[in-house]
C-alpha cells in the first residue's frame, strides 16, 4: 500500500455525518487555537493582569466548571444535546467578543467563570450528541476521524494566532477574539442544521419525565472507570509540562528541541488516530488498547529518565523516542475512552453520565501537575518509575471497574435499551443507511463545543 493511498484513507470520513462532525471539530479548534496561542500575551498586555492573577482566575474558573459539570449534564438530558450545544456555542461566541473590552481582574474572573461553565455545557452536550447520533459500529472510527480534524484545526489556529505575536502587534492581537467569536457563531448556526439525536426528538414531556432506576452517581463502576481513565489522561501533563521542564533543567538538549517534540505529537495525532482505533469495538478490545497504551507510557518514562545521563545527539534521539511512545499512549487511550463512553453509559441518561464523567475524571487528573512535577524533578529516575507505577496501577484497576459498570447497567437498564449502548456486534453488520437529512450539506461546518 502506497503512502498516498494511506493518506487518502485517513482523509476519508467513515460516513457523511462523520465528515460534518469532523469539520465542526476543525472549525472549533481553529477558533480556539487562534485565541489560545496568544492568550498569555493578551491577558497580561491587553487586559493588564499579572501572571499570578491569570493563574488564579483559571483555577477558580476550573473549580466552577467542576461544580457545574453534573448539573450541566442533567440539563443536557432535559433540553436535548443539540439545543444545549447550540446555546453553548452562541454563549462562547458572545464571551469571546467581549474579551477586548475587559480591563480588570474582576472582569477577567467573571468572564473566565462564565466561559468555563458555558464550555462545560457544550462539552457535555457534544459528547452526548455524538454517542447518541452515530451508529454503534461507526462511533470509534468517527471519533478518531474527528480527533484528527481537531488536531488539524488547533495546528492551523495556532499558526494564525502567532501572526500578531510575530509582529508584536497588540492591535492585531485584539482582533483575534473577534475571529474566534465569528468561528463559534458559524458553528452554532451549523449545529442547527445537523440531524437530531434521539434525545432531541423527544417531546418536552418525555424529556421532563423521570427515568426509572438509579443514575450515574450511584454507578460506582462508572465513576471508578472515569476516575482511572482520568489518571491515565495525565499523560498530557507529562507531555505538556513535565517533559519540557525536565529537558530544560535536567538535560543538555537544546531548548529548540521542544518545538520538534510538540510538532511530532501534532503530526501523529493528525494521521494516526484511525489506525490506533482499528479493531477497537467493545470493552474487551478497549481494555486491550489500555494495556498497549500503558506499555507505551512505561517505555516513555524509562526512555525519558535516561536522558539525564546522556549527551549530545543521544539525548535528542531519546527525547524523540520518548515523545513518540508517549503519543502512542495518548492515541490508544483515546480510542479506548471513546468505547467506554459508548458502552458504559445508560442511553437514556447520556448527558447525566457525561456530567458525572467530568466530575470523576477531573478528580483523577487534577492532582497530577504538582505531583508529577515534584516526582520527576526531585526524585529523578525513581520519580519517573513512580509515575510509571501510578499509571500501571490505574490501568490494572480499570479492568474490574469496567466490569462493575457494565453489570450495573445490565441490572438497572432494560435489555432493549441497553442494546443501543453496545457496538460489539455492530462491526460485522452492514452499516445503516442514514436518512436524507444526514446527507444534506456534507461540507457544512459545525462546532465541537
Amino acid at each position: 500500500m502506497s503512502i498516498q493511498t494511506t493518506i487518502k484513507q485517513q482523509a476519508t470520513p467513515p460516513s457523511p455525518l462523520a465528515g460534518r462532525l469532523a469539520t465542526q471539530s476543525l472549525l472549533f479548534a481553529l477558533g480556539e487555537g487562534a485565541f489560545m496561542a496568544g492568550s498569555a500575551v493578551f491577558f497580561t498586555k491587553i487586559v493588564g493582569l499579572t501572571p499570578a492573577q491569570v493563574g488564579l482566575g483559571l483555577t477558580i474558573a476550573g473549580i466552577a466548571a467542576f461544580l457545574a459539570a453534573y448539573p450541566m449534564g442533567r440539563l443536557v438530558d432535559r433540553i436535548g444535546p443539540k439545543r444545549c450545544w447550540t446555546i453553548s456555542s452562541l454563549g462562547q461566541a458572545s464571551m469571546f467578543a467581549v474579551w477586548p473590552f475587559i480591563d480588570s481582574f474582576q472582569g477577567y474572573l467573571a468572564m473566565a467563570i462564565v466561559m468555563e461553565v458555558i464550555g462545560t455545557l457544550g462539552g457535555t452536550a457534544h459528547g452526548a450528541y455524538t454517542v447518541d447520533v452515530l451508529p454503534p459500529g461507526e462511533r470509534v472510527k468517527s471519533r478518531a476521524y474527528m480527533y484528527s480534524a481537531l488536531n488539524v484545526g488547533f495546528t492551523l489556529g495556532s499558526g494564525l494566532g502567532t501572526i500578531p505575536l510575530a509582529f508584536e502587534s497588540l492591535t492585531l492581537l485584539q482582533l483575534v477574539p473577534f475571529f474566534t467569536a465569528a468561528a463559534f457563531v458559524v458553528n452554532a448556526f451549523a449545529v442547527t442544521r445537523l440531524p437530531n439525536a434521539s434525545h432531541d426528538n423527544k417531546t418536552v414531556e418525555e424529556r421532563k419525565a423521570k427515568v426509572p432506576g438509579p443514575g450515574p452517581m450511584r454507578n460506582v463502576g462508572w465513576l471508578a472507570t472515569e476516575f482511572f481513565t482520568g489518571v491515565l489522561w495525565t499523560n498530557q501533563v507529562i507531555l505538556n509540562l513535565v517533559i519540557p521542564l525536565w529537558l530544560v533543567d535536567k538535560t543538555d538538549a537544546p531548548w529548540a528541541v521542544l518545538g520538534l517534540l510538540f510538532g511530532t505529537n501534532t503530526v501523529m495525532c493528525i494521521f494516526l488516530p484511525m489506525a490506533a482505533a482499528r479493531g477497537i469495538k467493545d470493552i474487551t478490545t478497549a481494555l486491550r488498547a489500555i494495556r498497549v497504551s500503558t506499555v507505551f507510557f512505561i517505555v516513555s518514562c524509562v526512555v525519558t529518565l535516561s536522558t539525564h545521563e546522556t549527551v549530545g545527539w543521544a539525548t535528542i534521539v531519546l527525547f524523540f523516542l520518548g515523545h513518540v511512545t508517549l503519543t502512542g499512549a495518548e492515541l490508544y487511550l483515546s480510542a479506548a475512552s471513546w468505547t467506554f463512553e459508548a458502552e458504559l453509559m445508560d442511553p437514556r441518561r447520556r448527558g447525566e453520565y457525561q456530567g458525572a464523567s467530568e466530575l470523576s475524571g477531573t478528580l483523577g487528573r487534577v492532582w497530577a501537575p504538582a505531583a508529577f512535577t515534584f516526582l520527576a524533578m526531585n526524585w529523578g529516575a525513581w520519580g519517573w518509575l513512580t509515575i510509571a507505577g501510578i499509571i500501571t496501577v490505574a490501568a490494572a484497576a480499570l479492568h474490574p471497574a469496567t466490569g462493575v459498570a457494565r453489570r450495573f447497567l445490565e441490572k438497572h437498564v432494560p435489555p432493549d435499551v441497553l442494546a443501543d449502548a453496545s457496538a460489539g456486534d455492530a462491526e460485522d453488520e452492514a452499516p445503516p443507511v442514514p436518512p436524507p437529512s444526514m446527507l444534506e450539506d456534507p461540507a457544512l461546518p459545525a462546532t465541537l463545543d
